[in-house]
């Protein structure tokens, strides 16, 4: 087998780890094909004065098997989270924490987040504030950190090679796998655990959302209906928690060790709209950068692309400047290429949709399976695609796939996958 490609060493996937609110990987998976959705009113935390109350939640987590209480209490969830990712990742690869200890600088950590444990250092502001302590936890300003998450799993396994925390809001955990990848074909790693966590469900999150008028509304007696990306009825996303975690190695490690190998990352690209915080550029020209140089990065022309897992967040804009930005960079063949939003199912984890929707791309290329869109009813004229709509759809000879995600601050990731 050749171990480099385009005269750079192939980077592979070979394990896979997931806190979800459809679970870890594998359910994750399964549940994504069966279109059955982890959407749900919120229960960890008070929520019946705010308007919008319902969320893509993680039920009943339980970091023991992998944490000591006692460090857990000290931790934020999201690095909870990240840490419990990793570990299902790297036992999926066939990899214990003592043999990546062993390999120690050669195995590079990348994780990123929007906006790490933040409720860690809401919490302690408000104590601060409110009940005259004046001595706040020393720890809790730092393990709200947004590179906490890339810390403690770069602790946990011992990984002492290169350790970054990309933090470009919802663009954040794509771009880490991307990163990753480069970490390895420099020649820096042989092997990087990488992906992107977010666990920020709180009330004044989901408040400063729906005072955006991002959220979907009008239903938290149906939260199932809520995420509708790319329907003619949509009307806002839903808020989301969650972690992707994915083993990366170079073709060359992978084989040695006799790892099964998942997929292959084959280029990746970030851009900036350079346009606005919150608003996208109306005429879409950040998204088609980081799709045009992910393909030219990957060595993969458009007519060559089975399946994109679309950004799809459900919202008005978002919806149709990503089909528009399609349509200019695939040209007539965009009607020809299957498209998913795996949001319509989990909603939008900000900083770590893109690596849980990284897993989905890996699992559609593994099982030729695409999973659909739920909620897709109504179409809309400004978003005339094939977005897979309702029911999963079995495919053959799918070779290469692109995932999107675009961020608040015009930020843009996209990654291209390969069959291997």
């Amino acid at each position: 087998m050749e171990l480099l490609r385009n005269g750079r060493p192939r980077i592979v996937v070979t394990g896979l780890g997931a806190v979800t609110a459809l679970g870890p990987a594998r359910s994750l998976w399964d549940n994504l094909k069966a279109g059955r959705s982890g959407i749900r009113r919120i229960e960890t935390i008070p929520i019946d004065h705010v308007p919008v109350q319902i969320g893509g939640e993680v039920r009943g987590f339980d970091p023991s098997a992998y944490i000591e209480h006692k460090e857990a209490r000290r931790m934020g969830r999201a690095s909870q989270f990240a840490v419990v990712a990793a570990a299902q990742a790297v036992e999926d690869a066939g990899y214990s924490p003592q043999m990546v200890e062993a390999e120690g600088e050669r195995v590079g950590v990348v994780i990123g987040s929007s906006l790490g444990a933040h409720e860690m250092a809401e919490q302690s502001t408000f104590k601060y504030k409110t009940t005259g302590f004046r001595k706040p936890n020393p720890l809790s300003l730092i393990n709200s950190l947004p590179n906490m998450p890339a810390h403690y799993v770069s602790r946990f396994l011992q990984a002492v090679g290169p350790l970054t925390a990309p933090s470009t809001a919802c663009a954040s955990g794509t771009q880490s796998v991307g990163e990753a990848g480069d970490l390895i074909r420099n020649g820096r790693c042989d092997m990087v655990v990488a992906g992107g966590v977010e666990a920020v469900l709180q009330d004044y999150a989901i408040a400063g959302f729906e005072a955006m008028d991002a959220l979907a509304t009008g239903y938290n007696d149906a939260p199932d209906k809520a995420s509708r990306p790319f329907d003619l009825n949509r009307n806002g996303f839903v808020f989301s928690e969650g972690c992707g975690v994915v083993v990366l190695e170079s073709l060359a490690h992978a084989l040695k060790r006799g790892a099964r190998i998942y997929a292959e990352v084959l280029g990746h690209a970030s851009s900036s709209d350079a346009y606005h915080i919150a608003a996208l550029d109306p005429e879409a020209k950040g998204a088609m950068r980081s799709m045009r140089w992910a393909l030219e990065d990957a060595h993969v022309t458009t007519e060559q692309i089975g399946y994109i897992n679309a950004h799809g967040t459900s919202t008005q804009q978002n919806d149709a400047f990503e089909t528009l930005a399609i349509k200019k960079i695939f040209g007539e063949q965009a009607y020809n290429v299957p498209i998913s939003s795996t949001k319509s199912m989990i909603g939008h984890a900000l900083g770590g949709s893109g690596a849980i929707e990284f897993i989905a791309c890996v699992m559609s290329i593994v099982e030729q399976v695409l999973h659909p869109t739920i909620n897709y009813e109504t179409p809309d004229p400004d978003c005339d695609l094939d977005y897979v709509p309702n029911i999963a759809r079995d495919v053959s000879n799918l070779k290469y796939v692109l995932s999107n995600s675009f961020g608040l601050g015009g930020q843009n990731a996209s990654i291209v996958l390969g069959a291997m």
